[in-house]
């Protein structure tokens, strides 16, 4: 007996809503809840140097009754990083610095570095997520206030450096290792003109650590000749279609770079990585964006983009 058009109608949305419900149920019950450790390399230190394991946090957007992820992050001193970058977003809640700071503590005692976010600023309000395909969110003037202070000093007095709009060096494994930061470009924070110069030519290394990926500070970093860029804030677009990826960045890269390791080209954006680690162009660097260890509280669900951290292992460039 053929079926007639209204019911195949029928059955495709059933089964459509059906793999829907499924698909939700699955990136709120169970992916959102399975971090995992990403491992990359980066061929960006000088010949013959040792490498250097930089651990990359970032978006943990914690409140205080989260226990899965937390629990998770503390795990992350054993793997005793040389230095530590977070990038912003820690906070999703007025009453989540405690939290924030006991996920951290063993790894505040290793060397580290961070930038802030909007979300470690203000509480997040209710948004439709469809509005991200839109184009970047904003924030609303009403929002309330963050203990912002409270966590950067629970950093600051472990030894973390502070680098919104800020510049410091460290020594790291024997390596002299320059590093300039960013305020969150997502809501105008950025004054990288305040602390912009040419990579110091006596430094063994050069990062830039950002929150949002913004091309008006990816471009003029990448020009002055930064070996690489820790960037965070896309959430590894949070909702990722199988085999597509993600659908958004909330910021202006393109969807091709909002998780992982790419090469950058200033005033072109991504492009193809130079064979065997050989330098690129003089305007071009590598950059890192993480995926993230959390959500908006108001949307907790990732689907086919699990929370990370990532170990990055940076290594000497051929000779």
């Amino acid at each position: 007996m053929t079926s007639s058009p209204l019911r195949t109608a029928a059955l495709t949305t059933a089964a459509l809503a059906g793999a829907g419900a499924a698909a939700l149920a699955w990136g709120a019950g169970y992916e959102v809840r399975a971090p995992r450790l990403r491992r990359v390399e980066v061929p960006v230190l000088p010949p013959g140097a040792a490498p250097l394991r930089v651990l990359h946090l970032s978006d943990l957007h914690l409140t205080p009754e989260q226990r899965v992820v937390p629990r998770w992050v503390e795990g992350l001193a054993d793997l005793e990083p040389d230095l530590v970058v977070d990038t912003g977003d820690n906070l999703s809640s007025p009453h989540a610095v405690p939290s924030v700071l006991r996920a951290l503590d063993r790894l505040l005692d290793r060397p580290g570095v961070f930038v802030l976010g909007s979300n470690d600023r203000y509480e997040p309000k209710r948004v439709n997520p469809l509005g991200y395909l839109g184009g970047p969110s904003s924030v609303e003037p009403e929002r309330e206030p963050l203990p912002t202070a409270d966590l950067v000093d629970g950093f600051v007095r472990r030894g973390w450096v502070d680098l919104d709009n800020a510049r410091t060096t460290l020594a790291l494994g024997g390596l002299q290792v320059e590093l300039v930061g960013v305020d969150d470009a997502h809501i105008g924070l950025d004054r990288y003109d305040e602390v912009r110069r040419p990579a110091d030519p006596t430094a063994d290394l050069s990062l830039g650590v950002l929150h949002a990926p913004y091309r008006r500070v990816l471009d003029p970093m990448a020009r002055d000749g930064l070996d690489l860029l820790l960037a965070g804030h896309t959430h590894g677009g949070q909702l990722c279609v199988p085999f597509v990826g993600a659908l958004v960045t909330n910021c202006d890269v393109p969807r091709s770079c909002a998780s992982g390791l790419h090469r950058w080209r200033a005033g072109e954006g991504p492009v193809p990585a130079p064979s065997q680690g050989a330098p690129g162009a003089t305007d071009e660097t590598w950059l890192h964006v993480s995926a993230g260890l959390g959500t908006s509280r108001y949307a907790r669900v990732r689907f086919a983009c699990p929370p990370e951290a990532t170990l990055l292992r940076l290594v000497a460039r051929p000779a």
